[in-house]
C-alpha cells in the first residue's frame, strides 16, 4: 500500500517521547518506503486520520508549511511531496523510490531576498520617475 494525497503521517502516533514530527502528503507516494525522525522509522503504520495540535512539539530546521519535493532530488521518482505541519527537530530524511532526500529538498520560495534598488526587470512596463 502507498501514501495518497491527504494523508497525515504523526510520529507521536507511535514514539510519544519524541519532537512531534507531522507531514502531510500533498502528491505523490507509491514508491513511499519510510521516514527517519528522532531515530524511529515512520512508516505506513503512523498515518492518522487527523492532525492532533498538541503541545511540546519541538520545532527544528524544517520550516513549518514548506515543502519537502523528491523531484528537486531524483527526477525519475514518483514525486512524493511532503508538507511540514508541525515538529521536526530529529527530522533525518525521507526514503521514497530508493532515493533519500532530506532538508535540501525544500523547495526554495526565496523568502528573505532582498531585490536591488535597480531591479533590471520591473514588475511594470511603465518606465520613468512618476
Amino acid at each position: 500500500m502507498a501514501l495518497k494525497k491527504g494523508d497525515i503521517i504523526d510520529e507521536r502516533k507511535r514514539y510519544p517521547d519524541s519532537c512531534g514530527l507531522v507531514l502531510k502528503v500533498m502528491s505523490g507516494g507509491e514508491g513511499f518506503e519510510k521516514i527517519r525522525c528522532c531515530g524511529h522509522d515512520l512508516t505506513l503504520e503512523d498515518v492518522v486520520p487527523s492532525f492532533n495540535q498538541e503541545r511540546g512539539r519541538r520545532a527544528g530546521a524544517l520550516a513549518i508549511g514548506m515543502p519537502l519535493d523528491e523531484k528537486i532530488v531524483a527526477t525519475d521518482s514518483c514525486g512524493l511531496r511532503l508538507m511540514v505541519m508541525a515538529g521536526g527537530a530529529g527530522f533525518q530524511e525521507v526514503i521514497c523510490c530508493g532515493h533519500s532526500f532530506g532538508s535540501g529538498a525544500i523547495q526554495s520560495l526565496e523568502f528573505g531576498q532582498m531585490r536591488s534598488e535597480e531591479d533590471p526587470n520591473p514588475n511594470t512596463p511603465h518606465q520613468g520617475t512618476a
